[in-house]
């Protein structure tokens, strides 16, 4: 369904544009089966930064106005928020992650009811349809993603952790923020005490009447769960990287190296106070990925293979300044890129900033290795998110009132 480069992403994208007005705000929470027509099929591209939030909204923007794609608008803006949100409570990550060890999960995992329900053998049709659906394809409809949640927690009675964790090792669009942010939302814990129930009627009419169940959950009671620290802010981003020789490494989170150096124009003054641009220092390029990272269990033959692709894709389109396509390293570990620093004579090495997950763990583990060498480490984030995540402080609908805003200061 998803082919893993840029050129395709770009293809997608201008194949929906035309419809992503008034046509997709009508269609899109319909999830007939088929090719679906009626929604974007973008996401893949967008969580690993193939295509950009910006390019995307830019050119539905430009043909449709602001009033007629404001649905669409809306939806992009939604990824970013979950984002944003998570960047200022991280430890609603950690925790997940912890739970996903605790001993009680370990032994949930362990039942009948839970390989059922990942194997598609529950008896309930649409889950068991959508359960395999997952599996052949890394892929779900939005809205189906809604109603499987809920019948997971509400009516299989299984642990929302597990659903989610089920979710990010499958989902080639997997992301940490908005998979296990709606995970908690549909168990009534983002929004405390409200939940989201799945109705025979709603699944019936949004999938034509494909889904028609029957014993689903006629009532949802919340989850509770301890409190969670105060909201912490947002870090300011890194400082312009010192050294001569700077080499550039993308991860599975970032991988348009010409759009992420455009957003950093950094100035370097010599002795003789010439100016050199950012392009002209990055000496080597790398990139590194390790999509197993995603969950303790792993991740999906269609997301490994997804990931391999999309990166070998990146580095093709990654060259230094002496035109060299980008490295391709073997895995993640900071042994690995210290190997690949020292290669190179790097003075330091420029990340593109990875936001809480697992990706964001792994570039954690750099510093002190790197450190170690004498070479620095410097994350560097996109002007989308250094402008919007800040905003993400409450919900989504204060949010959303900001998104006029957000636009002009991108220049959208």
């Amino acid at each position: 369904m998803f082919t893993p480069t840029r050129a395709a992403g770009l293809e997608a994208l201008d194949a929906f544009v035309p419809h992503a007005g008034a046509e997709y705000a009508r269609g899109r929470n319909l999830d007939t089966g088929g090719d679906r027509n009626n929604v974007s099929g973008l996401s893949p591209y967008i969580r690993h930064r193939l295509l950009t939030e910006r390019e995307v909204v830019a050119a539905v923007l430009e043909q449709h106005g602001a009033s007629a794609s404001q649905k669409f608008v809306q939806e992009v803006f939604w990824r970013t928020y979950w984002k944003g949100w998570l960047e200022q409570n991280p430890e609603v990550w950690r925790r997940y992650r912890r739970e996903l060890a605790d001993d009680w999960l370990t032994d949930a995992a362990d039942t009948p009811g839970y390989r059922e329900a990942i194997e598609g053998r529950t008896g309930i049709d649409a889950m068991d349809s959508w359960a395999r659906e997952l599996i052949d394809t890394g892929y779900l409809h939005n809205h189906t993603r809604m109603w499987f949640a809920s019948i997971w927690i509400f009516t299989l009675g299984l642990p929302w952790q597990l659903g989610a964790d089920f979710f990010l090792r499958h989902l080639l669009d997997g992301d940490a923020a908005s998979n296990t942010l709606s995970w908690r939302w549909v168990a009534g814990l983002q929004t405390r005490g409200k939940t989201y129930l799945a109705t025979v009627s709603n699944i019936s009419r949004y999938t034509d009447g494909r889904f028609s169940p029957t014993g689903l959950a006629t009532s949802a009671h919340a989850l509770v769960e301890e409190p969670l620290p105060p909201r912490g802010v947002i870090p300011p981003a890194d400082a312009v990287p010192g050294g001569a020789r700077l080499g550039l490494l993308l991860h599975e989170e970032d991988l348009d190296a010409a759009s992420l150096l455009r957003d950093h124009p950094w100035l370097s003054v010599d002795d003789t106070t010439a100016a050199a641009s950012s392009v002209d220092r990055i000496v080597a390029t790398a990139v590194a990925a390790d999509p197993e990272s995603r969950s303790p269990s792993g991740a999906s033959d269609a997301v490994r293979r997804f990931t391999a692709s999309a990166v070998e894709d990146a580095a093709s389109r990654a060259r230094d300044v002496d035109g060299r396509p980008a490295r391709v390293l073997a895995d993640a570990l900071p042994s690995t890129v210290l190997e690949w620093a020292a290669s190179e004579r790097l003075d330091g090495v420029v990340v593109a900033y990875a936001p809480v997950g697992p990706v964001q763990e792994r570039v954690a583990s750099l510093w002190p290795a790197l450190r170690s060498e004498g070479v620095t480490l410097t994350a560097v984030r996109r002007r989308w998110d250094s402008i919007t995540w800040p905003h993400a402080a409450r919900g989504f609908f204060p949010f959303r009132e900001q998104i006029p805003s957000l636009l002009r200061q991108q220049g959208l």
